[in-house]
């Protein structure tokens, strides 16, 4: 389905690529090769502008040379509606609890003030889980600043694919996406916290990300790459959750396939840098990774 608040990075936009190659100037497409057999990877952004319509030249080539196209969910296959029923059920409390049940009255308060200014009343979200309400709240402010999905580099990619008659793949399902926001429910208050810091700044904290992954700005991506997984707690559970953890399991489907198959993998771009990234776990079993 990847930069405002550390987890809203991955579900949203997940940008960095935390490499310095400042000859570059085009969002960053990597070749993997072993005993002969090619495939890319691609650091995909999930949401985008007018200005992003378009894959380059260069993406649909590799994806023209490759057997499958691999990514996170193929949210192609289902419809509007099976989306919602599918994400329902992990978005809404039980038990009785509510959103101000969960949070801290500071920021319930600050989200009851936010909502009102837009005509919003909060009651709408009462049954929500605070990570569902924080997707509202980025899809409100994207949404204003010109950007949304129906642009997403992934989105884009996967109608490329359909229309080209190339399979698809996915590396994990909707649901599996949706339970990692559970595991981080004890840090709900940081999150919302954190949300509303850097909504007071979205062109610092998301605009000016997005200029960077259009422009192969390698330095700039990897600041905020450090600053968003930063060693508090909640920085170090938030990386493990949404990073780690899903590259691990990736990289078990994808190394013994990238052995024989030519695949086109397009994932968050976050999922790339770094020492549990695919790039260097990729590197560390025997692949060749070049940016092309």
């Amino acid at each position: 389905m990847n930069i405002l608040p550390r987890i809203s990075q991955l579900i949203i936009i997940t940008l960095l690529i935390a490499l310095s190659f400042k000859s570059y100037a085009a969002p960053a497409l990597f070749k993997i090769e072993k005993n002969g057999v090619n495939s890319y990877l691609f650091g995909t952004v999930h949401v985008g502008d007018a200005s992003m319509q378009g894959l380059p030249k260069y993406v649909t080539d590799a994806i023209d040379k490759s057997e499958q196209v691999v990514v996170e969910v193929d949210i192609s296959k289902l419809t509007p509606l099976q989306m919602q029923q599918r994400s329902m059920p992990f978005m809404l409390l039980k038990n009785g609890k509510t959103l101000q049940s969960e949070l801290s009255q500071q920021n319930y308060t600050k989200l009851k003030d936010y909502f009102a200014k837009k005509s919003i009343d909060i009651a709408m979200f009462n049954g929500l889980k605070p990570w569902a309400v924080m997707v509202s709240m980025m899809q409100i402010e994207f949404q204003n600043a010109g950007f949304s999905d129906k642009t997403g580099i992934d989105k884009q990619i996967l109608t490329y694919a359909k229309s080209n008659n190339i399979k698809i793949a996915e590396l994990e399902t909707l649901e599996q996406q949706l339970q990692m926001f559970d595991a981080m429910a004890l840090l709900s208050n940081e999150m919302i916290a954190e949300t509303f810091q850097q909504l007071a700044d979205i062109d610092g904290y998301f605009i000016k990300l997005v200029d960077a992954w259009k422009n192969g700005d390698m330095d700039t991506l990897t600041h905020y790459y450090h600053t968003s997984f930063d060693d508090s707690n909640y920085g170090e559970i938030s990386e493990q959750v949404m990073l780690i953890n899903r590259n691990n399991k990736w990289l078990a489907q994808l190394a013994p396939r990238l052995a024989h198959e030519r695949l086109f993998i397009a994932v968050g771009a976050l999922h790339l840098p770094e020492k549990h990234g695919l790039i260097q776990q990729l590197q560390a079993k025997g692949f060749t990774v070049t940016r092309l």
